[in-house]
């Protein structure tokens, strides 16, 4: 008798137990699922990889590199399968170059930090894959240039000195999100679609920047 009291308060222990982990499992699913559809603020942070195109420069050649960035967003669902994700990050792009100005000969490694705020349409398939898609202001922060200079590098100093840097940059986005609860493993590739000149007159290269960018973050609801 006493065994079997014993067996009986076992399997309740048991079934409760069960009972409990199944609720709290169906809590948490129902918790993700439900996040498509509803307001969602989240942090990211990874780098990017960012060279250039639509080079124009005497015997301009670029290759890529890599730099941090990060910052907040937050997704603005319009049902469940359509939303709206604006972003704030801060954003290092650049690339290290070779080149002639003046016909000397220069070597140029170009850090650029930006606030980039991309304005992006969300598409969601599925409760844990976004898709991406939108416009992108950026503003110019701060260019960092390490030069290794050939001949006339008095002159070649000047020209980048008074090159008309574009603070003011707009570009494309597209991407994708993939959320798995709370965390969320991002990709983007990014375009400009303004010059980094803002007019014609320098002799310094001018370009575009453009990068693919890789994160993962964290996300509140």
């Amino acid at each position: 008798m006493k065994k079997l009291k014993i067996i009986l308060a076992t399997l309740v222990t048991l079934s409760y137990t069960l009972s409990f982990s199944q609720q709290s499992a169906t809590v948490k699913e129902t918790s993700s699922r439900g996040a498509k559809r509803r307001v969602v603020v989240g942090f990211r942070a990874g780098i990017n990889r960012s060279n250039v195109f639509d080079e124009q420069g005497q015997n301009f050649v670029a290759n890529a590199k890599s730099g941090f960035a990060g910052g907040a967003f937050v997704a603005l669902p319009v049902g469940s399968f359509l939303g709206f994700q604006p972003e704030i990050l801060i954003s290092q792009k650049g690339f290290s170059s070779s080149g002639t100005i003046n016909g000397g000969r220069y070597t140029l490694d170009r850090t650029s930090t930006y606030i980039d705020i991309p304005l992006q349409v969300q598409l969601k398939p599925f409760r844990y894959l976004s898709l991406l898609g939108g416009v992108q202001y950026s503003y110019l922060l701060n260019q960092h240039d390490r030069f290794v200079y050939g001949a006339n590098s008095q002159e070649q100093s000047q020209a980048f000195a008074n090159d008309n840097i574009r603070k003011n940059i707009f570009g494309g986005i597209i991407g994708f999100d993939i959320n798995v609860r709370h965390i969320v493993f991002s990709g983007r590739y990014g375009w400009d679609l303004s010059t980094n000149r803002g007019d014609g007159s320098s002799f310094t290269p001018r370009y575009k920047n453009v990068w693919l960018q890789t994160t993962i973050g964290y996300r509140i609801y």
